[in-house]
């Protein structure tokens, strides 16, 4: 949105120095919405929050890639399916772009991974409007798959962390489009820079050894596991989101345990035939096999539907502080 610095820098400003055209969907991006303006306007640019395209990742793709799955496996047959899928997402998004640039929230790996492979024009940027906006960003030749990319002109990026390779620690930043602190907020300007001048973002993470940022988590969204291990929910929340009919998630300290708040596709369980007792029981019967891809420390030990969809930011996100119980 245009009250969000990316959105009134990347969205509007930076287009209007150059010349460019700039569409704005006027309503709720679902799929059908989404491909109709492609279509029409063919952009050259896509910007967008992950939940876009992890809606026309579930609703178009992922049905045709169950359906061949088998033939994928195939070694000749594998990569000419991949590349017609590359190309059909490339003309659903209008045929023209440059590439897709995602930021605003975490990129749900599987989803990820699989535009990757199939070499779709994508990237996911990272960014504060502390620092107006821009912190790291890799053009879509350059991503490395689960990261925000290298730090951007004139940035520096560096991780308060003994270990910064292997061990996350919080992400600290420098550089002339940092903030010099908070309008007649002397202590949030305080807090939020370190003696030596970073500027603390309360987020957690690695850098690899080329520079490139991968992200864990928020620092106030951790939990601490039952030996001391950190957990952090996105983690947790990107494997549940992985599962069928899970629309999204959210995984919240309770009662000395992990519970997973899902909403679950209310619509898609009633094209398929289940009463709403029978897809409750779908849904909350699936936690053993959550359990299973998760490590032994992360364990969710409850599932909690949702009846409705979580309230959200102007970019999507979920009001993470509204559901918290501990």
């Amino acid at each position: 949105p245009s009250a969000h610095m990316y959105g009134m820098m990347f969205e509007f400003l930076f287009e209007m120095t150059i010349g460019m055209h700039v569409h704005f969907l006027s309503r709720v991006p679902s799929p059908k919405i989404i491909m109709q303006a492609f279509s029409e306007i063919h952009p050259d640019i896509i910007i967008a929050v992950p939940l876009v395209m992890e809606k026309v990742y579930k609703s178009k793709l992922k049905p045709l890639l169950d359906k061949t799955h088998i033939y994928r496996r195939i070694p000749i047959l594998g990569p000419t399916i991949e590349k017609r899928f590359c190309t059909e997402l490339t003309n659903a998004f209008g045929g023209k772009f440059e590439e897709v640039i995602l930021g605003g929230a975490a990129f749900n790996p599987e989803v990820e991974k699989f535009l990757n492979k199939i070499g779709f024009h994508y990237t996911v940027g990272y960014g504060m409007t502390e620092c107006g906006p821009i912190i790291g960003y890799a053009h879509w030749n350059k991503v490395k798959v689960g990261s925000a990319g290298r730090a951007a002109m004139n940035m520096e990026i560096r991780i308060d962390s003994a270990d910064p390779r292997n061990v996350p620690g919080e992400v600290q930043v420098k550089g002339p489009n940092v903030c010099l602190g908070y309008y007649k907020n002397e202590e949030a300007t305080r807090s939020s820079f370190t003696e030596d001048g970073w500027f603390r973002t309360g987020d957690m993470g690695v850098l690899d050894e080329d520079g490139y940022l991968f992200l864990r988590g928020r620092s106030k969204c951790m939990v601490l596991g039952p030996s001391g291990q950190n957990i952090y929910p996105e983690e947790v929340e990107a494997t549940i989101n992985n599962f069928n009919y899970v629309v999204d998630s959210l995984v919240i300290e309770d009662d000395g345990g992990l519970t997973a708040l899902i909403y679950p596709d209310w619509h898609q369980g009633e094209l398929d035939g289940f009463t709403r007792e029978d897809f409750k029981r779908r849904i909350t019967g699936m936690l053993p096999a959550i359990n299973d891809e998760l490590p032994k420390y992360a364990q969710v030990k409850k599932i909690e539907l949702m009846p409705e969809d979580f309230e959200r930011t102007p970019k999507k996100s979920i009001k993470r502080y509204l559901y918290q119980r501990n």
